[in-house]
């Protein structure tokens, strides 16, 4: 830490990795996940992937973004602590509300300068902004060279992910009826990302589950080309044996990694998608 003392704080929806959170002290704000009967859950803290899987069977719940509550009281506890600023960084503004209410709570804090950052990206992708913006924490720069070098880092960093599955994504509104019927119907196993404004789009469109993880490569690749160096993230639904062969896959297609980092998905993104995701993320620099 610097001697700004910057306190990092980011939402559960970056699926930033929980060694390296608990690693660097950096606090979470949890996405609600919220049932019909009225009950709500925090996302990774009440409820976990598994327990939200098995109450698929019975409901797929709604997501909304932390308690503003929460994100208000945090910023202030690291206030208290004596801290003289705060970054946060924020799943993609296209995707929830999150960013857009936190900056507002950020302007209700007095004498406390606060940087929000909108990634763009959800999920792994957003998660290796948290390392870079502690990368940068740990070098000293100030708030505002930290968020300025963030926002460019979000330009900089492209997720992409396939799903067994296209029923959850219709369910939520993120593709229609057409498109899910049509895909289901020839085998279509979309390859998905987040465009230049954080919204979900079909980058790819592939028969088949193991051509939709050869797309996801053959993508991020493309993306990894034009930097002289990259970190790459893998995130999946559950601890599973596609780490290794996702990373195995993205090490022979894009020589210029240096870093690789394993992240599972949380309940948040879970909702949206279904069990059975996988997807990468590449960060150039």
């Amino acid at each position: 830490m610097n001697d700004k003392r910057i306190a990092l704080i980011t939402d559960s929806g970056t699926n930033t990795p929980p060694d390296f959170v608990t690693e660097h002290a950096i606090r979470i704000t949890p996405l609600r996940i919220n049932y019909s009967d009225g009950s709500s859950y925090e996302s990774g803290i009440t409820i976990t992937t598994p327990e939200l899987v098995k109450r698929f069977e019975n409901e797929i719940p709604k997501t909304s973004l932390p308690s503003p509550e929460g994100i208000k009281a945090t910023f202030e506890a690291a206030k208290a602590e004596g801290y003289q600023g705060a970054l946060y960084i924020a799943i993609s503004s296209g995707l929830s509300a999150t960013c857009d209410t936190t900056r507002m709570i950020a302007e209700s804090i007095e004498d406390f300068p606060i940087y929000v950052v909108d990634t763009k990206n959800i999920g792994v992708a957003s998660g290796l902004i948290v390392m870079e913006a502690q990368r940068l924490i740990d070098q000293g720069l100030s708030l505002d060279q930290i968020g300025t070098a963030l926002d460019s880092a979000s330009l900089n960093t492209r997720v992409y992910f396939s799903v067994p599955t296209l029923e959850y994504l219709r369910k939520g509104g993120r593709i229609s009826e057409a498109i899910y019927r049509i895909g289901s119907m020839l085998n279509i196993k979309p390859v998905l990302t987040c465009n230049e404004n954080g919204k979900y789009v079909i980058a790819k469109k592939a028969r088949g589950w193991q051509k939709s993880l050869a797309g996801q490569i053959a993508l991020a690749a493309s993306h990894a080309q034009q930097f002289e160096h990259v970190h790459a993230g893998i995130c999946c639904s559950a601890p599973n044996i596609i780490y290794s062969e996702m990373e195995s896959m993205m090490k022979e297609a894009i020589p210029n990694i240096t870093d690789f980092t394993y992240a599972d998905a949380g309940p948040d993104l879970i909702v949206h998608t279904g069990p059975g995701l996988v997807g990468v993320a590449i960060q150039g620099y």
